[in-house]
């Protein structure tokens, strides 16, 4: 694939399969409560809305989030530099509630599955025909040792940021480099996969190694990933990995983080314990540790469905993908990052879950079967310097499920990747990071969050 055909295939809204809506059949009231507003959920919510008032169903739809806006994830690892901030990067519901969309701001307590009602902390019920959950992640640390002498341990945590949901914690890991003695470490984990947007922990490598090149020459970048190579767009991220912040960054695959100790009356001198691709026990001094821990369903997510409604790891939701609906709890969706699947956990692709729930539960609703056959498009760009990006691509369809070792049906569909170089790994820009990919990203992500937010 070069770049004209990526750009072409960037359409926010390429889920494909989405067809003519039903013809009416008469104005049945359809209650949906939408749980998470970001990239997922706020889609669901927005052509939940558009497309119910031509499916002939009464559609009235509560979109409900802790928060009163909500901050992208995407290009915030920018932040972190200095090119962009967090207010440029919040988006409000403001259009989504002139749709009709009831918005609702507060923190879902529990989801009653038998009577259909979803009950807030502060004692507010929401009944529901349909349910979206859209938690996006949760982060366990349950196998890290975080600990500081004289912090608590929400302190400590909050020491080592992950900023790995756009916030708070960026502007605290943007603080700790400005901070940043020159010549002393910056280490960076990386989880195993899958977690939140596989090309982003290379991507906010290459940012920190940018900004410290810029600023901080003499420090380095340590770069511990628990994955046994790089797992998204291995060419690029090697090549700018290996030549262009050659002088800066020091990458090593297949760590097994321990954890990270310190005493908080030297908080510039803080020790990482991990064991090394070989096994070997290593520990090694850092002033800033940008700890991305593993990740998990959110919290709304796992309460609800429980072990039965979880992978056999217990970290993300059971579903079909042919329209989202848990495996095990009628009339629960789960959407975007929280789901187990083959599809990638990330906005676009979220955004494309969405609306291939949206269409299936319309559906649903009016006596019919879900598409059959949904495609859905992953893609994004990948800034790997201020000025130059690089994209990654690929396609996605509803199909059967063969075993790999006979070639058998296992009697099961779920989506799988179609496209891609080489099979079953997504494209990758061959022309490698250029200001006209750069320009094109600028494009893409203004179109993606106009369709999400707009």
């Amino acid at each position: 694939m070069d770049r004209r055909q990526f750009i072409a295939s960037l359409a926010a809204g390429s889920a494909m399969g989405l067809t003519g809506l039903m013809p009416a059949f008469g104005a049945a009231i359809v209650n949906v409560v939408v749980v998470g507003g970001g990239m997922a959920g706020t889609t669901a919510a927005k052509y939940l809305k558009l497309w119910g008032a031509a499916s002939g169903l009464d559609v009235r739809v509560t979109l409900i989030d802790a928060n009163a806006a909500y901050v992208s994830c995407i290009l915030s690892n920018k932040v972190l530099t200095g090119e962009t901030t967090l207010a440029a990067l919040t988006y409000r519901y403001t259009k989504l509630a002139g749709l009709g969309v009831t918005v609702v701001q507060g923190q879902v307590a529990a989801v009653d599955k038998a009577n259909r009602v979803v009950r807030l902390a502060d004692g507010r019920t929401y009944p529901y025909a349909r349910l979206i959950l859209a938690p996006g992640i949760d982060f366990d640390y349950s196998a890290l040792t975080i600990a500081a002498r004289g912090l608590t341990a929400d302190q400590a945590l909050a020491a080592v940021p992950h900023a790995w949901k756009a916030g708070p914690q960026t502007t605290e890991l943007r603080r700790q480099l400005v901070a940043l003695t020159n010549g002393n470490r910056v280490v960076m984990t990386i989880p195993a996969a899958p977690y939140r947007c596989p090309p982003g922990p290379y991507e906010r490598a290459c940012a920190i190694a940018g900004w410290l090149k810029a600023n901080r020459p003499k420090s380095k970048l340590i770069v511990l990933d628990a994955n046994a190579k790089i797992i998204a767009e291995p060419i690029n991220f090697g090549k700018a990995f290996s030549e262009t912040y050659r002088t800066v960054i020091e990458y090593y695959p297949g760590v097994t983080l321990k954890g990270v100790t310190w005493d908080s009356a030297t908080p510039k001198l803080k020790t990482v314990s991990l064991l090394d691709a070989g096994g070997a026990a290593v520990t090694m001094p850092a002033e800033v540790v940008n700890l991305i821990p593993p990740q998990k369903a959110g919290r709304v997510a796992v309460d609800a469905l429980g072990p039965t409604g979880l992978s056999a790891n217990g970290r993300w939701a059971l579903v079909d993908e042919i329209s989202y609906e848990s495996k095990v709890f009628p009339g629960i969706h789960v959407i975007g990052d929280a789901i187990n699947s083959k599809q990638p956990k990330a906005g676009h692709i979220g955004n494309q879950e969405a609306k291939i729930c949206a269409d299936a539960i319309l559906r649903l609703e009016s006596g019919r079967a879900p598409y059959a056959a949904p495609v859905t498009n992953s893609a994004c760009f990948t800034p790997i310097t201020p000025t130059t990006a690089t994209w990654l691509t690929a396609v996605y369809r509803y199909q059967t499920d063969i075993d790999p070792a006979t070639g058998q049906s296992l009697g099961t569909k779920s989506m799988q990747m179609v496209s891609g170089n080489p099979a079953g790994v997504a494209s990758e820009t061959p022309t490698g990071a250029s200001g006209d990919n750069a320009d094109a990203m600028k494009k893409w992500f203004a179109s993606l969050m106009v369709d999400t937010f707009g």
